[in-house]
């Protein structure tokens, strides 16, 4: 009988979650689908990940993530203002929407609109899960080997995965 394959760098693993906060209400799931991820190459938050080495197919775990271990602490310097005349006219500001930066380099960014004083609109470039702790509820559906293509790419092709058109 052959040893049953683990999770361990380089492996795609095919999971179902359930992401909660600190008040348990699900923020995020794979809602009975299937999440698929290549192991060892930042594709989620890197908690998650060193928890989930050594399980197996059909293990359930309950994974608790930091925020230094997740999303990062919240950090107040990413924290911007800028005048309201910047934004389109006809531009809807609406707190918590995304928006997409752009430098003088050409390099984007994403920030999301955390409120309005006055004239200015306060831009938030932290994630906007920076600070909290993330609880995983997962179970594991399969486990493989990762194909040479995947590696070269860093992340998982065909069904569940990455497709390139």
């Amino acid at each position: 009988m052959t040893q049953a394959l683990k999770i361990a760098k380089n492996t795609v693993v095919t999971l179902d979650y359930e992401l909660r906060l600190a008040d348990d209400e699900v923020i995020d799931s794979s809602s009975g689908g299937e999440f698929c991820f290549l192991v060892g190459h930042e594709n989620v938050v890197p908690g998650l990940e060193v928890q989930l080495l050594g399980l197996a197919t059909g293990d359930t775990r309950d994974i608790s993530v930091s925020p230094q271990e997740g999303y990062g602490l919240r950090d107040e310097e990413k924290l911007v203002t800028v005048p309201r005349e910047a934004l389109p006219d006809d531009f809807e500001i609406e707190i918590g929407l995304p928006l997409e930066l752009e430098d003088e380099a050409g390099e984007t960014s994403m920030a999301f609109i955390a409120g309005v004083r006055g004239d200015e609109v306060v831009l938030d470039r932290n994630h906007p899960l920076a600070g909290e702790t993330l609880r995983f509820h997962v179970t594991i559906g399969a486990i493989r080997e990762a194909s040479k293509e995947e590696l070269k790419h860093g992340h998982v092709h065909g069904p569940g995965g990455h497709h390139h058109h």
